[in-house]
């Protein structure tokens, strides 16, 4: 093998490996919160021995010494090239996802650079120990479009991880709105309520709910606490209600009668949103029908009555004819 194959592998090697290592992180860093040096004062606390800050960072592992700094040393070099707007931008995109694995612009750009070139490096392998005789303008080209598609690819799964929480989050809304309602009308305030919510149930909506609860304890004001789930959330059934809550404080209108119109909104919302997907499930239909299901039922109905006409005299007098 020559020489350039032997760099290739070994850079297809490298960006293999720091792929699985920006995996590992994305697993194990399951909060954005976590202070590694909150917890090596906590563990020096909590031991009855006496040891030194030192021996206790030598009895962490490899993965936390060295891998997880090493990555986030590749991600803040890798936002230093890229624009300040569009790191806002990313982090905002995050906060909408739900912050998944505790994941950070920095890493989630790492990510996207490392995907794109581990994608050149493999198919720049490929082509060059294989034997396909293709032009080298058609590798570079081939090459350049799957390592885009490898760019983009974080890109698509966050905005895939968004829109499913938005849309779980949408098709609660009118059950918590229910039960919201119900606690006010026995006598509970709006945050006793909002904890009962939070209790009962285990989803999207009750996490932010619980989030906002932790923010009014630490002195937030309620507006401003229901505002940020309204940023965190991003979808327009959200941003009336905290709007109506809102009002309703200021106005000191009644907090039940408030609370059963926007679950009445949100009921017949999400009914019109049930009834468009309806609509438009024929349209989405058709393209596999026309590419999948037609041909082979044209198959299936027209090849006995072709091997038929095949093997028939009538066949002899096409031919001939």
């Amino acid at each position: 093998m020559s020489l350039i194959g032997w760099i290739v592998i070994i850079v297809v090697v490298i960006v293999l490996g720091g792929a699985a290592v920006l995996v590992f992180v994305g697993i194990r860093d399951d909060s954005a919160d976590f202070d590694p040096l909150e917890a090596r004062l906590m563990e020096y606390a909590s031991r009855d021995e006496e040891f030194t800050l030192e021996e206790i960072e030598l009895s962490q592992s490899i993965s936390e010494r060295i891998l997880i700094p090493l990555v986030r040393g590749i991600g803040e070099f890798t936002t230093r090239f890229t624009p300040q707007n569009v790191m806002e931008q990313t982090s905002a995109k995050l906060k909408l996802a739900g912050n998944p694995k505790g994941l950070d612009p920095t890493v989630f750009w790492s990510t996207r650079f490392i995907a794109g070139i581990g994608i050149a490096a493999i198919l720049t392998l490929l082509f060059s120990v294989g034997s396909l005789a293709w032009t080298m303008g058609r590798k570079i080209l081939i090459t350049a479009a799957f390592s885009v598609i490898g760019f983009y690819l974080p890109e698509l799964l966050i905005r895939s991880k968004i829109n499913k929480r938005q849309s779980e989050i949408r098709k609660a809304m009118p059950d918590a709105l229910d039960l919201l309602t119900i606690c006010v009308q026995a006598g509970l305030g709006f945050d006793a309520a909002m904890s009962r919510v939070a209790d009962k149930w285990e989803d999207e909506l009750a996490d932010e709910f619980s989030i906002v609860l932790r923010e009014i304890q630490l002195g937030k004001l309620r507006r401003e606490a229901l505002r940020n789930m309204d940023d965190r959330i991003g979808i327009a059934e959200m941003t009336s209600f905290v709007a109506a809550i809102i009002q309703s404080e200021k106005l000191g209108v009644s907090m039940s009668r408030v609370l059963r119109i926007q679950s009445d909104q949100m009921r017949v919302k999400r009914r019109q949103l049930a009834e468009e997907a309806a609509q438009k499930a024929p349209v989405k239909m058709l393209f596999p029908m026309a590419l999948l299901i037609f041909p082979a039922l044209m198959i299936i109905l027209l090849g006995p009555a072709g091997l038929l006409l095949k093997n028939s005299a009538l066949s002899g007098i096409l031919g001939s004819g």
